[in-house]
């Protein structure tokens, strides 16, 4: 019978990690490229002359910026010890969000506390270890922006080639109609943007039972992925003072067979440390990687399914509003081929004890086949109409 050994987890549980840090402070462009990437274009953080008119006076990062900046994407602390050959997936995060905002020349730091681990049996992959950890990200005057708490999933690597779906091996092709028709559905989203403008989206005016509009984008290819891999700092090459000991327990892979991330042949021939071709992370880029650990073809980001997750919210929340606290859960990855769906319904309405107005909704993720890809919670700020 399988089983996993998690004995070498013990030892980090509860203890601060070292992380590397950023060579040069954020600049705008960053800023942008990571929104491009998010699939997310909202003026606020890459149009200058809109910036300035707003409550900001200049391009301001997203909410979700601050997981582009680690070298771990977040992951690191729920990923810190030696499973024996084993796999691992990012499994959902939790985040609770502070109201500093990330800006050009920012210097993000991260500490990164490993929490906990618990594990289960699972019809993926038998014994399942689910581990948490902590990513507490300051800018350089030190004050929080984000507590991150996120979780990965292990498993034995055996197992994932075991359960891969031979049925999505091939991708959905979209006639240049059904193209064009996602472009017009996608833009609607946009467009409730472009209408909100600097305007605020008031407490008072928001219901319970309301529902928010849908974000559709998509179709998926190597080539979006490529570019979500690339708005990581960390995956270009050069940008972090990485240690060799920052890396340890974490970016091997047995059955991908190299350290991403590897400083010392990051001098010598950075191909051979690039995650999107060596390394576990290639899985996404390369098909045939893909299935060695469960996955039929290329396949997004868990990092990114958490960034388009706040970006939905915030982005109906307008310049006004904040993502307070968003749990979300992943149960399937973007495959290439596949569109993402993302809904959101009002549950509740509150005023917490600081005083701020919150709307509480519960957010799902699907492709366009119906096939649930994450589900979650959230609260949002908004403002209060003015008596």
């Amino acid at each position: 019978m399988a089983t996993l050994d998690t004995s070498d987890i013990d030892q980090y549980l509860g203890k601060p990690v070292d992380s590397s840090s950023l060579r040069e402070p954020i600049a705008t462009n960053d800023i942008r490229r990571w929104v491009h990437a998010m699939h997310y274009p909202n003026l606020l953080h890459y149009d200058p002359d809109f910036a300035a008119a707003s409550r900001w006076g200049k391009i301001i990062a997203p909410q979700s910026i601050c997981i582009a900046t680690d070298d771990g994407h977040g992951a690191a602390p729920a990923c810190v010890g030696n499973i024996p050959d084993s796999h691992l997936l990012f499994g959902g995060d939790e985040h609770w969000f502070t109201g500093v905002r990330v800006q050009a020349g920012d210097i993000i730091a991260n500490e990164r506390v490993p929490f906990d681990y618990v594990v289960k049996e699972t019809k993926f992959a038998g014994p399942t270890c689910f581990q948490r950890g902590d990513n507490n990200f300051t800018n350089q005057n030190g004050e929080l922006i984000l507590k991150q708490r996120s979780t990965s999933i292990r498993y034995n690597k055996e197992a994932g080639s075991e359960t891969v779906n031979t049925d999505d091996f091939e991708e959905t092709t979209w006639t240049d109609a059904e193209e064009q028709e996602l472009i017009k559905r996608r833009f609607q989203w946009v467009q409730m943007m472009h209408d909100l403008g600097h305007k605020e989206r008031w407490w008072d005016d928001v219901q319970v039972g309301d529902d928010l509009p849908e974000r559709v984008f998509g179709p998926h290819s190597i080539a979006s992925f490529t570019t979500e891999w690339r708005a990581y700092i960390v995956n270009n090459w050069g940008t972090m003072n990485l240690r060799k000991q920052d890396l340890a327990g974490v970016g091997f892979d047995p059955a991908m067979g190299v350290l991403e991330n590897d400083p010392d042949m990051m001098k010598i021939d950075p191909f051979q440390t690039d995650g999107a071709y060596y390394g576990p992370s290639r899985g996404h880029l390369f098909p045939g990687w893909a299935r060695r650990i469960g996955m039929p073809r290329g396949y997004g980001y868990g990092a990114s399914m958490g960034a388009w997750g706040i970006d939905y919210l915030a982005g109906w929340a307008g310049e006004h509003g904040m993502v307070v606290h968003c749990i979300s859960n992943y149960r399937g990855p973007a495959l290439t081929g596949d569109v993402t769906i993302q809904t959101a319904e009002v549950i509740d309405k509150s005023v917490d004890e600081e005083g701020r107005h919150l709307i509480h909704v519960k957010h799902k993720m699907a492709n366009h086949k119906g096939t649930i890809m994450a589900t979650g919670s959230a609260e949002i700020a908004l403002p209060k109409k003015p008596a």
